[in-house]
Protein backbone atom coordinates (compact mmCIF):
# COMPACT_ATOMS: atom_id res chain seq x y z
CA UNK A 1 0.00 0.00 0.00
CA UNK A 2 1.39 3.59 -1.08
CA UNK A 3 2.18 6.26 1.60
CA UNK A 4 -0.43 9.48 1.53
CA UNK A 5 3.29 11.32 0.34
CA UNK A 6 3.89 8.40 -2.33
CA UNK A 7 0.41 8.88 -3.41
CA UNK A 8 0.63 12.73 -3.46
CA UNK A 9 3.68 12.61 -5.37
CA UNK A 10 2.52 10.27 -8.33
CA UNK A 11 -0.69 13.12 -8.21
CA UNK A 12 1.24 15.62 -8.35
CA UNK A 13 3.22 14.15 -11.35
CA UNK A 14 -0.04 13.22 -13.28
CA UNK A 15 -1.22 16.50 -12.43
CA UNK A 16 1.89 18.01 -14.43
CA UNK A 17 1.90 15.32 -17.45
CA UNK A 18 -2.09 16.19 -18.06
CA UNK A 19 -1.94 20.14 -17.79
CA UNK A 20 1.36 19.92 -19.61
CA UNK A 21 -0.19 17.85 -22.84
CA UNK A 22 -3.65 20.51 -22.56
CA UNK A 23 -1.13 23.14 -22.73
CA UNK A 24 1.16 22.07 -25.79
CA UNK A 25 -2.13 21.02 -27.59
CA UNK A 26 -3.56 24.57 -27.34
CA UNK A 27 -0.88 26.29 -28.80
CA UNK A 28 -1.86 24.76 -31.88
CA UNK A 29 -5.53 26.42 -32.00
CA UNK A 30 -4.46 29.66 -33.76
CA UNK A 31 -2.60 27.78 -36.32
CA UNK A 32 -5.44 25.58 -37.11
CA UNK A 33 -7.68 28.24 -37.61
CA UNK A 34 -5.38 30.39 -40.14
CA UNK A 35 -4.70 27.17 -41.68
CA UNK A 36 -8.58 26.93 -42.40
CA UNK A 37 -8.22 30.77 -44.57
CA UNK A 38 -12.06 31.29 -44.07
CA UNK A 39 -13.77 34.31 -43.38
CA UNK A 40 -14.23 34.87 -39.61
CA UNK A 41 -17.78 34.14 -39.05
CA UNK A 42 -17.79 30.96 -40.93
CA UNK A 43 -14.68 30.24 -39.18
CA UNK A 44 -16.68 30.78 -35.70
CA UNK A 45 -19.59 28.45 -37.27
CA UNK A 46 -17.40 25.96 -37.67
CA UNK A 47 -15.07 26.29 -35.04
CA UNK A 48 -17.96 26.52 -32.34
CA UNK A 49 -20.52 24.02 -33.74
CA UNK A 50 -17.53 21.51 -34.40
CA UNK A 51 -16.60 22.02 -30.23
CA UNK A 52 -20.27 21.67 -29.26
CA UNK A 53 -20.80 18.69 -30.76
CA UNK A 54 -18.32 17.36 -29.56
CA UNK A 55 -18.85 18.54 -26.27
CA UNK A 56 -22.48 17.10 -26.22
CA UNK A 57 -21.05 13.71 -27.54
CA UNK A 58 -18.73 13.15 -24.52
CA UNK A 59 -21.39 14.49 -22.13
CA UNK A 60 -23.79 11.99 -23.59
CA UNK A 61 -21.53 8.82 -23.18
CA UNK A 62 -20.55 9.84 -20.12
CA UNK A 63 -24.35 10.14 -18.80
CA UNK A 64 -24.85 6.74 -19.94
CA UNK A 65 -22.13 5.15 -18.36
CA UNK A 66 -22.10 7.23 -14.79
CA UNK A 67 -24.89 8.64 -13.17
CA UNK A 68 -21.79 11.19 -11.73
CA UNK A 69 -21.60 13.44 -14.50
CA UNK A 70 -21.31 17.25 -14.39
CA UNK A 71 -24.48 18.99 -15.30
CA UNK A 72 -23.58 20.86 -18.84
CA UNK A 73 -25.14 24.17 -17.33
CA UNK A 74 -24.97 24.20 -13.66
CA UNK A 75 -28.17 26.61 -13.27
CA UNK A 76 -27.78 30.29 -13.40
CA UNK A 77 -24.42 31.03 -12.32
CA UNK A 78 -23.41 28.25 -15.03
CA UNK A 79 -25.45 30.02 -17.60
CA UNK A 80 -24.00 33.63 -16.64
CA UNK A 81 -20.75 31.72 -17.45
CA UNK A 82 -21.56 30.01 -20.50
CA UNK A 83 -22.40 33.95 -21.60
CA UNK A 84 -18.86 34.96 -20.91
CA UNK A 85 -16.97 31.95 -22.85
CA UNK A 86 -19.41 32.37 -25.42
CA UNK A 87 -18.26 36.22 -25.66
CA UNK A 88 -14.85 35.11 -25.07
CA UNK A 89 -14.92 33.29 -28.55
CA UNK A 90 -16.54 35.76 -30.67
CA UNK A 91 -13.88 38.09 -29.45
CA UNK A 92 -11.37 35.75 -29.63
CA UNK A 93 -11.78 34.71 -33.83
CA UNK A 94 -12.44 38.17 -33.97
CA UNK A 95 -8.79 39.32 -32.29
CA UNK A 96 -7.52 36.84 -34.32
CA UNK A 97 -8.23 38.32 -38.06
CA UNK A 98 -7.08 42.29 -36.60
CA UNK A 99 -4.46 41.54 -34.76
CA UNK A 100 -1.24 39.51 -35.13
CA UNK A 101 -0.71 36.77 -32.96
CA UNK A 102 2.09 37.41 -30.76
CA UNK A 103 -0.56 40.91 -29.79
CA UNK A 104 -3.17 38.46 -29.04
CA UNK A 105 -1.73 35.60 -27.19
CA UNK A 106 0.71 38.49 -25.12
CA UNK A 107 -2.49 40.27 -24.40
CA UNK A 108 -4.24 36.99 -23.61
CA UNK A 109 -2.07 36.54 -20.71
CA UNK A 110 -3.21 39.55 -19.06
CA UNK A 111 -6.63 37.87 -18.18
CA UNK A 112 -4.23 36.89 -14.95
CA UNK A 113 -4.35 40.40 -13.80
CA UNK A 114 -8.37 40.71 -14.99
CA UNK A 115 -8.89 37.80 -12.63
CA UNK A 116 -6.92 39.26 -9.59
CA UNK A 117 -8.35 42.19 -9.41
CA UNK A 118 -12.25 40.54 -10.03
CA UNK A 119 -11.10 37.91 -6.77
CA UNK A 120 -10.23 41.37 -4.78
CA UNK A 121 -13.65 43.40 -5.63
CA UNK A 122 -16.05 40.27 -5.45
CA UNK A 123 -14.17 37.33 -3.69
CA UNK A 124 -12.52 39.89 -0.97
CA UNK A 125 -9.05 38.35 -1.67
CA UNK A 126 -6.42 40.26 -0.78
CA UNK A 127 -4.12 41.37 -3.20
CA UNK A 128 -0.35 40.52 -1.82
CA UNK A 129 2.50 42.96 -2.66
CA UNK A 130 4.24 40.67 -5.25
CA UNK A 131 0.44 40.19 -6.87
CA UNK A 132 0.43 43.77 -7.75
CA UNK A 133 4.13 45.06 -8.34
CA UNK A 134 3.63 41.81 -11.00
CA UNK A 135 0.04 43.43 -12.35
CA UNK A 136 1.98 46.94 -12.41
CA UNK A 137 4.39 45.44 -14.60
CA UNK A 138 1.84 43.38 -17.32
CA UNK A 139 -0.02 46.90 -17.43
CA UNK A 140 3.38 48.29 -18.84
CA UNK A 141 3.79 45.66 -21.56
CA UNK A 142 0.09 45.49 -23.04
CA UNK A 143 0.50 49.45 -22.74
CA UNK A 144 4.13 49.17 -25.06
CA UNK A 145 1.85 46.54 -27.58
CA UNK A 146 -1.05 48.50 -27.97
CA UNK A 147 1.00 51.67 -28.07
CA UNK A 148 2.63 49.66 -31.15
CA UNK A 149 -0.19 49.11 -32.58
CA UNK A 150 -1.61 52.94 -33.25
CA UNK A 151 -1.45 53.32 -37.07
CA UNK A 152 -0.85 49.42 -37.92
CA UNK A 153 -5.00 48.86 -37.94
CA UNK A 154 -3.92 46.14 -35.25
CA UNK A 155 -5.84 48.23 -32.58
CA UNK A 156 -9.61 46.47 -33.01
CA UNK A 157 -7.78 43.73 -32.77
CA UNK A 158 -5.82 44.36 -29.65
CA UNK A 159 -8.91 45.72 -27.94
CA UNK A 160 -10.84 42.45 -29.17
CA UNK A 161 -7.58 40.61 -27.59
CA UNK A 162 -8.36 42.17 -24.38
CA UNK A 163 -11.79 41.69 -23.93
CA UNK A 164 -11.39 38.46 -24.52
CA UNK A 165 -9.27 38.22 -21.51
CA UNK A 166 -11.28 40.09 -19.44
CA UNK A 167 -14.49 37.60 -19.86
CA UNK A 168 -11.76 34.92 -19.37
CA UNK A 169 -11.50 36.07 -16.30
CA UNK A 170 -14.59 36.97 -14.99
CA UNK A 171 -16.12 33.31 -16.63
CA UNK A 172 -12.94 31.95 -13.76
CA UNK A 173 -14.01 34.34 -10.68
CA UNK A 174 -17.43 33.22 -10.78
CA UNK A 175 -16.81 29.77 -11.63
CA UNK A 176 -14.70 29.69 -8.58
CA UNK A 177 -17.45 32.14 -6.15
CA UNK A 178 -20.16 29.65 -7.04
CA UNK A 179 -17.66 26.06 -6.80
CA UNK A 180 -20.12 24.42 -9.17
CA UNK A 181 -18.34 21.88 -11.73
CA UNK A 182 -18.11 24.00 -15.03
CA UNK A 183 -16.41 21.28 -17.03
CA UNK A 184 -18.70 21.25 -19.96
CA UNK A 185 -19.90 24.51 -19.23
CA UNK A 186 -17.14 26.44 -21.07
CA UNK A 187 -17.91 23.72 -24.40
CA UNK A 188 -21.77 24.32 -23.87
CA UNK A 189 -21.12 28.25 -24.09
CA UNK A 190 -20.17 27.73 -27.63
CA UNK A 191 -24.44 28.01 -27.94
CA UNK A 192 -24.35 32.04 -28.47
CA UNK A 193 -21.19 32.53 -30.95
CA UNK A 194 -22.68 29.89 -33.14
CA UNK A 195 -25.97 31.68 -33.28
CA UNK A 196 -24.22 34.45 -33.87
CA UNK A 197 -22.16 33.30 -36.61
CA UNK A 198 -24.78 31.31 -38.48
CA UNK A 199 -26.86 35.13 -38.84
CA UNK A 200 -23.99 36.20 -40.01
CA UNK A 201 -23.02 33.56 -42.62
CA UNK A 202 -26.12 33.62 -43.96
CA UNK A 203 -26.23 36.88 -44.87
CA UNK A 204 -22.83 37.33 -46.43
CA UNK A 205 -22.58 33.33 -47.49
CA UNK A 206 -20.09 30.02 -46.42
CA UNK A 207 -16.48 31.11 -47.13
CA UNK A 208 -13.66 28.67 -45.87
CA UNK A 209 -11.12 26.92 -48.33
CA UNK A 210 -10.03 24.44 -46.27
CA UNK A 211 -12.70 23.59 -43.56
CA UNK A 212 -11.25 20.13 -42.20
CA UNK A 213 -8.29 22.57 -40.00
CA UNK A 214 -10.72 24.17 -38.25
CA UNK A 215 -13.06 21.25 -38.12
CA UNK A 216 -10.27 19.18 -36.21
CA UNK A 217 -9.49 22.51 -34.16
CA UNK A 218 -13.06 22.41 -32.83
CA UNK A 219 -14.04 18.65 -32.36
CA UNK A 220 -10.70 17.78 -31.38
CA UNK A 221 -8.38 20.44 -30.14
CA UNK A 222 -10.44 22.71 -27.67
CA UNK A 223 -11.88 19.78 -26.10
CA UNK A 224 -8.83 18.06 -24.94
CA UNK A 225 -7.14 20.79 -24.57
CA UNK A 226 -9.86 22.21 -22.34
CA UNK A 227 -10.68 19.11 -20.29
CA UNK A 228 -6.80 18.74 -19.53
CA UNK A 229 -6.27 22.39 -18.33
CA UNK A 230 -9.29 21.83 -16.43
CA UNK A 231 -8.61 18.85 -14.65
CA UNK A 232 -5.12 20.46 -13.49
CA UNK A 233 -5.70 22.33 -10.61
CA UNK A 234 -7.25 18.66 -9.34
CA UNK A 235 -3.69 17.61 -8.61
CA UNK A 236 -1.28 20.61 -9.00
CA UNK A 237 -1.49 24.20 -7.82
CA UNK A 238 -2.80 27.24 -9.52
CA UNK A 239 0.47 28.67 -10.54
CA UNK A 240 1.83 25.79 -11.93
CA UNK A 241 -1.37 25.56 -13.96
CA UNK A 242 -0.66 28.62 -14.90
CA UNK A 243 2.92 27.77 -16.00
CA UNK A 244 1.40 26.04 -18.57
CA UNK A 245 -0.70 27.94 -20.13
CA UNK A 246 2.02 30.20 -20.62
CA UNK A 247 2.99 27.57 -23.39
CA UNK A 248 0.17 28.83 -26.02
CA UNK A 249 1.72 32.80 -25.59
CA UNK A 250 5.39 31.49 -26.18
CA UNK A 251 4.99 28.68 -29.02
CA UNK A 252 1.95 30.27 -30.70
CA UNK A 253 3.98 33.32 -32.24
CA UNK A 254 6.87 30.50 -33.12
CA UNK A 255 4.19 27.92 -34.97
CA UNK A 256 2.56 31.22 -36.87
CA UNK A 257 6.22 32.45 -37.48
CA UNK A 258 7.35 28.77 -39.13
CA UNK A 259 4.17 28.67 -41.23
CA UNK A 260 3.09 31.51 -42.35
CA UNK A 261 6.29 34.09 -41.91
CA UNK A 262 4.83 35.97 -39.94
CA UNK A 263 7.42 38.01 -37.96
CA UNK A 264 6.31 40.76 -34.68
CA UNK A 265 6.57 43.83 -34.44
CA UNK A 266 9.61 45.10 -31.96
CA UNK A 267 6.87 46.97 -29.60
CA UNK A 268 5.20 43.38 -29.40
CA UNK A 269 8.13 41.01 -28.62
CA UNK A 270 9.42 43.92 -25.92
CA UNK A 271 6.17 44.03 -24.14
CA UNK A 272 5.65 40.42 -24.75
CA UNK A 273 8.71 39.39 -23.06
CA UNK A 274 7.62 41.93 -20.19
CA UNK A 275 4.62 40.19 -19.59
CA UNK A 276 6.23 36.46 -19.78
CA UNK A 277 8.96 37.58 -17.48
CA UNK A 278 6.43 39.34 -14.72
CA UNK A 279 3.95 35.86 -15.48
CA UNK A 280 6.82 33.19 -14.60
CA UNK A 281 8.34 35.41 -11.66
CA UNK A 282 4.72 35.93 -10.17
CA UNK A 283 4.17 31.96 -10.44
CA UNK A 284 7.90 30.99 -8.80
CA UNK A 285 6.93 33.21 -6.25
CA UNK A 286 3.60 31.71 -5.55
CA UNK A 287 4.93 28.13 -5.33
CA UNK A 288 7.94 29.50 -3.01
CA UNK A 289 5.67 31.27 -0.94
CA UNK A 290 3.23 27.74 -1.49
CA UNK A 291 5.90 25.61 -0.22
CA UNK A 292 6.67 27.59 2.48
CA UNK A 293 2.95 27.69 3.76
CA UNK A 294 2.80 23.84 3.82
CA UNK A 295 6.33 23.43 5.21
CA UNK A 296 4.88 26.09 8.14
CA UNK A 297 1.62 23.52 8.53
CA UNK A 298 3.14 20.49 8.30
CA UNK A 299 5.91 21.58 11.58
CA UNK A 300 2.26 22.94 12.94
CA UNK A 301 0.69 19.88 12.82
CA UNK A 302 3.21 16.97 12.82
CA UNK A 303 1.53 13.66 12.03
Amino acid sequence: MSSPTQKGHTDHQKGLLVTAIGGLILTVDIPLIRLADGGAWTILLLRTGSTLLAALIIWAIWRSLSRNAPQLIPGWTGLVVALCYGLTSVTFVTAVYHTSTANLVFILAFSTVFTALLSWLFLKERLRLGTVVAMLVMILGVLIIVGGSIGTGHLFGDFMALCSAFFIALAITISRASGKDMGFTSLVGCVLPLAVAVFMVSGEGFQVNAPWWVIFDGAVIMPISFFCLANGPKYISGPEVAMFYLLETVLAPVWVWMIFAETPTRDSLIGGAILIIALVAHSVWQLHEGRKRRATLAVSHPA
